[in-house]
Formats: structure tokens, C-alpha cells, sequence
């Protein structure tokens, strides 16, 4: 990677960057300094068996993997956290930052920022009973105000947190509209952890214009960019984008890699594997063919789902 260049950080998106798609990206894209896992969750008194599963070590090969959890007490933290350090992990990410309503009524992620006292438990609680591992934060400007985020950098400034990774939208926008680039100046200019941004990043230029205006970040997190152009972080790093004939090689690599995973290990037969796979197209090649792309989503067929995808790449 270029010295010069800040490090990427790959977003977790819960059903897009799983294990599978983590490992087929690192061989074959690449350009990526950490990846996250989607965030670990206790629920109904138990951490949820995908969850352990895509943390397991022999499913993370040897990228830069950073476990992400999400918790709205601190017993729920700490029973997640016995989980990481039991597979050997020295790194953890505490979600502040989620916007699911389904999620927020109950206090995590997003839902926590108008409740500073429950984030101080639950941060303190982290770093007092875990000292041996470095943690980091992500959130969001607030829930429903932009002077959440404000409200508790005295803690997060007390804390020794490796880093702290700002998405500048407020958690009731989800992803629409714009992101805040006053907030996110505001809480620049108030912090001292070493901090990371993430949102709306789509193009190598985009980083670049960030890192000018904000010089002090040492990283940036992208997530939606890295699933429409997996090659975003590699472009950046190196200076020049893929040819158009390089990024069609990888693209299906990645799409072959990512399938044969899923048809291993997935037991729900074809309609399991469709599902996965329509989820793989989602965002990717936002400028692919619309019609085949239509077909892609649309199909209840595996085998019609192969045919759209034979023409999709013969239109690239």
C-alpha cells in the first residue's frame, strides 16, 4: 500500500459483509487496512449461533479482523466479550452508531446517544473489565440532535480507546439525506482519540477531498462505496483505478468465490443461495445492465438467476 495514503477500514453491513464475502474480497480486491464483522448481539439471553460462527478464526483467514458488537447493558457487553477472547481476540468495536428502529427502542446502538449515563456504564464498563483489549468506538452524531455526539467526548477523551470512527447523519435519517459535514467539524475539532470517517464515500477522489479538509483523520471507513466498487479501496491506495477488463476478471472471481461459498455451506437448498446471492447484487455495479440486474432480483429460479448473471458479465 502507498505510505502516503490514509488506511481503509471495510464498514460491516449486516447480510452483505459476512465471512464468505470478507475472504473473497481480501484475495482478490484487497487495498482494505481492517475489516469489521457486522455486529455480535445477544438475544433472548443468548449470542445468536451466525454470529459466532462468522467471528470464528478459521473463518477470517489472515486479514486485519475486528470483532463489532452491540449492546445495550454492560452484562450483555461482557457476555459478548467472553466470547471474543475466547477465540483469542485482543480487539473490539462497540457499535454506537446503528439506526434500525427495531434495535434503537431497545437502546442499542444509535438509540443509546440521548442516554449518556448508559453509555458511560457501558463504556467504563468495557475498558475497567477489559483491560487487555483494545477497544474503539463508532457512532453517530445523535439520535434525533447532532450535539449527542458532543455531549459525551469527555468521556470518550477520558477513555483509552485505540480509535473512535464518526458516521456524521443522525441516527432518525438512517442512510438518506446528506451527511453533516458542520457536525462531524464540531466533533473533529473536540476530539482527541485518533479518529476515522465513514459515509457517502463512493470514489477515490471523495477520500481525497475528505482527507484535505479534515487532515488530523487516520482512516477512513467505507462501507456502501466498497460494495458498489470493491476495487474503491485498491484505486485509492495505488493512485489509478482497474482497467475496465481487470475490474470484469475480478468482479466475477469475486461473484464465483462468494457462490461457491454459500452453496457449501448454506443447507436450505437453491432458494437459501438465491436469496444470499440477490443480496450480493444489491449495490454492486451500480451501471451494470439494468435488465439482467432486474432479472437477478426478480428470479425464483437458480437457474434463471445463473443465465442473468452469464449475460451481466458478458455486457461488462
Amino acid at each position: 500500500m502507498n505510505e502516503n495514503r490514509l488506511p481503509i477500514y471495510f464498514a460491516p453491513l449486516q447480510g452483505y459483509t459476512d465471512s464468505a464475502y470478507r475472504l473473497a474480497h481480501a484475495r482478490i480486491f484487497g487495498g482494505i487496512n481492517t475489516y469489521y464483522s457486522p455486529f455480535v448481539r445477544v438475544e433472548h439471553g443468548e449470542i445468536r449461533r451466525k454470529d459466532i460462527r462468522e467471528i470464528h478464526p478459521d473463518n477470517n483467514g489472515e486479514m486485519h479482523f475486528i470483532p463489532q458488537l452491540i449492546a445495550p447493558t454492560p452484562d450483555k457487553l461482557e457476555q459478548i466479550m467472553a466470547l471474543f477472547i475466547e477465540y483469542g481476540y485482543r480487539e473490539a468495536d462497540i457499535n454506537l452508531g446503528c439506526p434500525f428502529p427495531m434495535l434503537v427502542k431497545r437502546h442499542n446502538g444509535a438509540g443509546m446517544l440521548p442516554h449518556p449515563k448508559e453509555v458511560e456504564a457501558l463504556l467504563k464498563t468495557a475498558v475497567e473489565k477489559f483491560p487487555e483489549i483494545r477497544f474503539s468506538v463508532k457512532l453517530r452524531l445523535g439520535w434525533e440532535h447532532a450535539d449527542e455526539c458532543l455531549a459525551l467526548l469527555p468521556l470518550l477523551n477520558e477513555l483509552p480507546l485505540s480509535h473512535v470512527t464518526l458516521h456524521p447523519r443522525l441516527g432518525i435519517q438512517q442512510y438518506k439525506g446528506t451527511v453533516d459535514w458542520n457536525g462531524f467539524e464540531a466533533f473533529y475539532k473536540g476530539c482527541d482519540k485518533p479518529l476515522l470517517y465513514n459515509g457517502d464515500i463512493h470514489t477515490p477522489d471523495d477520500i481525497e477531498s475528505i482527507v484535505a479538509r479534515f487532515p488530523r483523520l487516520v482512516g477512513v471507513v467505507i462501507g456502501r462505496g466498497l460494495l458498489a466498487n470493491p476495487a474503491l479501496a485498491w484505486e485509492y491506495q495505488q493512485g489509478h483505478p482497474l482497467s475496465s477488463d481487470e475490474m470484469a476478471k475480478k468482479v466475477r472471481l469475486l461473484h464465483n468465490e462468494v457462490f461457491n461459498a454459500y452453496k457449501e455451506r448454506l443447507q436450505g437448498g437453491d432458494l437459501q443461495l438465491l436469496t444470499k446471492m440477490k443480496s450480493f447484487w444489491e449495490y454492486l455495479l451500480p451501471y451494470a445492465d439494468r435488465k439482467a440486474k432486474k432479472i437477478i432480483h426478480k428470479t425464483t429460479k437458480l437457474s434463471n438467476y445463473e443465465v442473468a448473471v452469464a449475460r451481466l458479465f458478458a455486457e461488462l
